[in-house]
């Protein structure tokens, strides 16, 4: 991975350490207890339990060294980063935004902690891209599938 830099809201890094401390304290050592005991079953080739619990093992693996990588680069988005009044959308803002006439609200996170289905998105993303830096009243257009869409942004907090 390179050193680039992650940012997650307090939140998010909870929820990666979280996630962090349950693989490597919790699943990893039942794991490497369900590996053992399916090893000490006799015939590892045809053994499928243990062919599983060897898979899940590598993943689980895998995982924890993202997420240390993750945890090493982190910056949090901090309610100094987050908008001084008359500022502009910054990382960490919630903005609310009119697109043909009906308003929705958004929180623009680091890419790691984007989820359209909860309204997070990138500052990475296009529509994180364009809003970065607007004030209340400004447009910005984005080029969707469909076509251009215009936002305007409502309010910022």
């Amino acid at each position: 991975m390179d050193s680039k830099k992650i940012y997650l809201t307090k939140e998010g890094l909870e929820e990666l350490r979280k996630e962090y401390t349950e693989l490597a304290k919790g699943k990893r050592p039942q794991t490497v207890q369900r590996l053992t005991d399916a090893r000490n079953q006799g015939d590892l080739s045809e053994n499928a339990e243990y062919v599983a619990a060897r898979e899940e093992l590598a993943f689980i693996d895998g995982r924890v060294d993202e997420l240390e990588e993750i945890l090493k680069q982190v910056v949090i988005i901090s309610d100094t980063t987050k908008n001084v009044a008359g500022a502009g959308i910054k990382l960490g803002s919630e903005v609310t935004v009119k697109i043909n006439g009906k308003s929705e609200v958004y929180r623009v996170v680091g890419e790691w902690e984007a989820d359209p289905t909860e309204k997070k998105i990138s500052h990475e993303s296009p529509l994180g891209k364009a809003l970065l830096g607007k004030k209340i009243g400004e447009k910005v257009e984005i080029d969707a599938p469909a076509g251009k869409i215009a936002y305007t942004v409502i309010s910022i907090q």
